[in-house]
């Protein structure tokens, strides 16, 4: 009896084992979703979390084991998450990611290093033809990507290396930056040399000539207990060693950007060799706005608003009442979700990532709900304190307790700004919880992160109005109860 038990016991283990997919992240660029479409489609029972912001992000996720692996540049490992000095190898990497219980390897054979660009008519005007040549030229406009300023490798190594005179510029969207390039509106931009617009836009790259930036080899950036963990997955992952040239990466890039096509059909390109780039059929706006992902988006966005929106009206309201009934605590409370609310979005998902342990729906959720706290809290806190002397007197005449007093009057006559309050958070928070595609919680914000990768409006509007029409929907609804709330109320004192 015993060892059936024990036998169960392991069938069930490796049964859950062998149903948990491998899931495989990837960054918000066009690039880096490609890659993430390509590594789950060989990975065969896999499943792709697509466009978690920017390295910190990406990586906390990995750390606490939300995703299993994603693709990632030696360069960055060595610098970025390592903060290595000097020459570096795939040795060396892991050596140092092993304390992280995290490995790399499968190298995809293609580098995809940083440069700075820019349009070849300015350049020759310039005559600027390497990095150091932009010392010459102060005047000259930079329009760098976020990820790219606060990166240790990026423009804080460039500037210490090539003591350039330029005040660190406002971050650009790395989609947005080629149309402003183009647009004379900046004259130099990072770029990722596998970007397919260098081309397309006759742009000229400046030679590194102070060697400043390490290879950014594509590699896979794992859980050291993936290829034990999915084994067949792992082989079938190994295959792609060394097949992806700069080309190939290129012409992939090139199918998603140039040419309409999705991050999926872009992916499948790498296999089918000898067929010659296409333009994908036009789409139109009804067609990508009610694409198959219409309502699993709409799902996600909606149970992202209303589960947030009740865990702060249930913990809001109590707040509010305490600030207005407990002045000594009232600057505290108020202070506290005040200070929340000033806290940046991104910057928020990524402590919740590690405090919780996991991307997606949680970490968003806790988010969303500490977002929303303030406008109910306040105007709670509102409501009952601009309540009259007089209300309170003719409460106590009818000798009501305190709690009776403020359950049966002051609460019900406060109630108008109360829900003022949770409208005001139900439609701000229905524009937040895009923010929260970039933690794989889906909803609208993953058409307007893919579409911003791809500097696509058709997208990127697909996913925000949307997002603004179900706002709107959330204002009426909540207008409408108010007014039939005021019917029921002058009925009461009319009878």
């Amino acid at each position: 009896m015993k060892r059936l038990l024990v036998a169960a016991t392991l069938a069930a283990v490796a049964f859950g084992a062998g149903a948990e997919p491998l899931k495989v992240g990837s960054k918000r660029f066009t690039e880096s979703y490609i890659l993430g479409e390509l590594l789950a489609h060989k990975a065969g029972e896999a499943v792709h979390r697509p466009g978690l912001g920017n390295t910190g992000i990406v990586f906390a996720a990995l750390k606490a084991g939300s995703i299993d692996l994603y693709p990632e540049y030696t360069g960055t490992i060595a610098r970025e998450i390592l903060k290595l000095e000097g020459p570096f190898d795939l040795g060396r990497l892991n050596r140092g990611l092993a304390p992280l219980g995290m490995g790399v390897g499968v190298p995809l054979g293609f580098n995809n290093g940083y440069a700075l660009a820019m349009r070849e008519e300015r350049a020759a005007a310039l005559g600027i033809r390497t990095l150091s040549d932009l010392l010459r030229r102060p005047e000259a406009r930079l329009g760098l990507s976020q990820e790219f300023i606060g990166r240790e490798d990026g423009w804080p190594a460039l500037k210490a290396a090539y003591g350039y005179p330029f005040a660190t510029p406002s971050g650009l969207d790395h989609g947005l930056a080629y149309e402003a390039l183009v647009a004379a509106k900046v004259d130099v931009i990072d770029i990722y040399t596998t970007d397919a617009k260098i081309e397309r836009y006759k742009l000229r790259v400046l030679e590194d000539d102070r060697k400043v930036f390490p290879r950014y080899d594509a590699v896979l950036l794992h859980r050291l207990e993936v290829p034990e963990r999915f084994p067949a997955a792992w082989k079938a992952l190994a295959s792609l060693e060394g097949r992806i040239s700069e080309q190939s990466m290129i012409r992939m890039n090139a199918a998603a950007e140039l040419e309409g096509k999705s991050f999926a059909d872009a992916a499948l390109l790498l296999d089918a060799a000898g067929s010659s780039p296409s333009r994908a059929a036009s789409r139109t706006f009804f067609g990508a706005l009610f694409g198959p992902d219409f309502w699993r988006l709409t799902g996600q966005h909606v149970f992202l608003v209303f589960v947030s929106l009740v865990a702060a009206m249930a913990i809001g309201v109590p707040l509010g009442i305490a600030a207005a009934k407990l002045p000594r605590a009232a600057q505290l409370i108020l202070g506290v979700v005040g200070v929340v609310q000033t806290i940046p979005s991104l910057a928020l998902f990524a402590f919740l990532i590690a405090a919780v342990g996991t991307i997606g729906t949680v970490p968003a959720l806790i988010a969303l709900f500490l977002y929303a706290l303030l406008p109910i809290v306040r105007s709670t806190h509102a409501g009952l304190t601009t309540l009259g002397s007089g209300v309170r007197q003719a409460a106590m005449a009818l000798g009501l307790r305190p709690g009776d007093r403020l359950r049966l009057v002051e609460v019900p006559l406060a109630l108008p700004s109360v829900l003022a309050g949770v409208k005001t958070s139900a439609v701000i928070n229905v524009g937040t919880a895009t923010i929260a595609a970039f933690i794989g919680a889906g909803g609208y914000g993953e058409r307007i992160a893919a579409g911003l990768a791809l500097n696509d409006s058709i997208t990127l509007l697909s996913g925000a109005i949307p997002a603004a029409a179900l706002a709107l929907l959330v204002q009426g609804a909540f207008e409408l109860g108010e007014r039939r709330f005021g019917w029921m109320s002058r009925a009461r004192r009319q009878s």
